[in-house]
């Protein structure tokens, strides 16, 4: 048998090694998936059976061939909700979090708020808004096919009416019926390659990260199509890149379409997304 802490530092340092960012959590994360428990139940644990500990080697060394550690566990928190990930879909981020936690303020304060996720992705919003405001009636749509697969996963519980398209095009029966937008768009310019990590780099779906010469062209589809869908008076939320603070919210403003528009950090002071109301 092999004491638990042990195997925990050695794979640390494996991970270390290879430029993971958060070794330790990793590495504790696998072992858990592998033995069945949680994080805190590890502490339980003392020591690691041969067949376990050889699953566990395993995907050690896939971590740290930078596979996305989601991909690895099959799952990924998203605030109240557990979601399905693995190739093919772009895994949410805890900045996110943040996000769908604005649009569910706002549709909280509604009586029967009409909601709609453009590049819904995963689905992760759109499954935080139905979870968090049962009282809502949720729209979501996905443009890849293999990322409408996992949406549709992480969905099928749920009354969310999710649909195959694009945003741009997407929901002609809903125009000027809609509360509030929400999107989390591709904004990576795509002469950032280089500056991606390995983990979104290698294996998030290019459609979900990348956004021509400046990664700002979803974000003006999504300006001009949410204008479309909301009523006056509606709001939007969309996601950006930390160096995007100015220039995101910039796409909005300019249009003249658009009152309040502001933008928001996250939990480490770094930009991160956008509010707008539809001028009434």
């Amino acid at each position: 048998m092999n004491q638990r802490r042990a195997v925990l530092a050695a794979a640390s340092q494996r991970l270390q090694q290879a430029g993971v960012a958060s070794p330790e959590h990793d590495a504790a994360a696998l072992l858990a998936h592998v033995l069945g428990t949680t994080l805190s139940g590890l502490a339980l644990v003392e020591d690691v059976a041969p067949s376990a500990l050889e699953e566990y080697d395993a995907l050690v060394a896939r971590r740290a061939a930078r596979e996305p550690l989601q991909h690895l566990t099959g799952t990924v928190g998203f605030r109240y909700v557990q979601l399905e990930v693995g190739p093919g879909v772009f895994v949410p981020r805890p900045e996110s979090e943040l996000l769908a936690g604005w649009a569910i303020e706002q549709a909280s304060a509604l009586e029967a708020p009409v909601v709609v996720d453009l590049c819904t992705g995963s689905g992760a919003v759109a499954r935080a808004v139905a979870d968090e405001v049962p009282a809502a009636i949720v729209h979501a749509v996905e443009l890849d096919e293999a990322a409408h697969h996992w949406a549709a996963r992480n969905l099928a519980a749920t009354s969310v009416d999710l649909r195959l398209g694009d945003m741009a095009t997407a929901f002609d029966d809903l125009l000027g019926s809609v509360d509030v937008v929400t999107c989390n768009p591709p904004y990576i310019p795509l002469d950032a390659w280089e500056s991606v990590a390995p983990e979104a780099r290698d294996h998030d779906p290019h459609l979900a990260l990348f956004s021509g010469a400046d990664g700002l062209d979803a974000i003006r589809v999504l300006e001009r199509r949410a204008a479309q869908l909301l009523r006056p008076g509606g709001v939007v939320s969309f996601e950006h890149a930390d160096v995007q603070g100015e220039s995101a919210p910039a796409v909005f403003a300019s249009s003249g379409r658009w009152s309040d528009v502001r933008d928001h950090d996250d939990l480490a002071g770094r930009a991160r997304f956008t509010t707008a109301r539809l001028a009434r």
